[in-house]
């Protein structure tokens, strides 16, 4: 009786391990630091940026401008020097360049040459719906930034975004449906596109005009595929 006593409290202690083990395992890939997971970018150090225009996968015309116009302020704001979209597109359009598809998977050391850029980002535009029943809209878009040195990538997520476009609610139903219309017409596209950046390069590493520059290694980092909802 003792020996099976012993047994089957070995066999639990055994077990426990095991959880632990694979729960440790768990945490480690949940809480991964910033320093492993942009390893790259922390050893390139990038201080300029260039965003491309966006690849626009979708029948959604206006989704590519809303884009591509908020992506400026959150790349200034994780310390990065960010060439002006409205400068850079004409300078790309003249080199008749302005085309992302063309260089995404391309060599991008002229960018270097030509802007002193020392990164390209990249955004691809999967999914850009809106849902009349809901009043919301649905955003999928990925990011890619890559070193115009080796066009090696420094930095890939995706933002998964749903985005609640109502508004509170008046005692006329008239009012109601003036007041939702005005804010879908005139907001949605704007805010679904700030608010999925700012989703995704809220992970990025701090540049050097950042005061955590090269000191948050130690941050647990996002998954590399958010989900979320937000409302205007």
């Amino acid at each position: 009786m003792k020996t099976h006593y012993n047994r089957l409290a070995f066999s639990i202690a055994s077990l426990l391990s095991l959880l632990l083990l694979l729960s440790s395992c768990g945490l480690t890939n949940n809480y991964a630091k910033k320093g492993e997971v942009y390893k790259e970018l922390y050893a390139q150090k990038p201080l300029s940026i260039l965003v491309m225009p966006p690849i626009n996968k979708t029948n959604k015309v206006e989704a590519k401008e809303a884009v591509y116009a908020s992506l400026f302020h959150p790349l200034v704001e994780r310390g990065y020097y960010v060439f002006s979209p409205i400068l850079a597109q004409e300078l790309l359009q003249s080199e008749s360049a302005e085309d992302a598809e063309l260089f995404i998977d391309g060599n991008l050391k002229p960018f270097d040459n030509v802007f002193t850029a020392d990164a390209v980002l990249f955004t691809v535009i999967n999914k850009w719906q809106k849902i009349v029943l809901t009043n919301t809209i649905d955003v999928n878009i990925e990011y890619i930034l890559k070193s115009t040195k080796d066009n090696k990538i420094l930095f890939q997520r995706s933002a998964d975004v749903t985005v609640d476009c109502k508004v509170a609610n008046t005692s006329s139903m008239l009012l109601n449906l003036v007041a939702n219309a005005l804010a879908t017409a005139l907001s949605d596209n704007v805010v679904a596109a700030r608010k999925a950046n700012g989703f995704v390069l809220s992970d990025i590493p701090e540049g050097k005009y950042a005061p955590l520059h090269d000191k948050d290694q130690d941050t647990p980092a996002q998954p590399k595929d958010i989900t979320g909802r937000v409302n205007l």
